[in-house]
């Protein structure tokens, strides 16, 4: 199964994102927060990041959905990071929305999804209205 790693600068954000999409892809464990820094502050680590997408990843990839600016900088470190380890994981960024991208993307992985299908499961939240 395609794993998820949710990224963002608060654990609190990143732990609840990944309640919420547990709860609606019926209970898939394979969607691992990345947030906060060792300390509890605001941040983002390439090293966690790296860890959780290790954790995340069940040999199918994982998708990395993150909150704003310096997270994404982080998640690209944090694949070179493995790159550089070799530890074969394939892992991608999504463009999507950190809520709605990371609902739609563990619907889609729990349904058995390829990680192109998670990836562009996640990445066409950014076109679903709301109202």
């Amino acid at each position: 199964m395609v794993g998820i790693v949710i990224v963002s600068h608060s654990w609190k954000i990143a732990e609840g994102v990944c309640d919420l999409a547990r709860e609606m892809a019926q209970g898939h464990e394979g969607i691992i927060p990345a947030g906060g820094l060792d300390d509890g502050s605001m941040g983002t680590d390439a090293q966690r990041i790296a860890d959780a997408i290790a954790e995340a990843d069940s040999g199918d990839g994982v998708v990395i959905i993150a909150d704003i600016g310096s997270a994404i900088m982080s998640a690209e470190t944090a694949i070179e990071l493995l790159e550089d380890e070799e530890r074969g994981i394939n892992a991608v960024i999504a463009d999507a929305p950190i809520v709605e991208g990371a609902v739609c993307a563990a619907v889609e992985a729990a349904g058995g999804g390829s990680i192109d299908s998670v990836l562009s499961a996640a990445e066409e939240a950014c076109e679903t209205s709301k109202l």
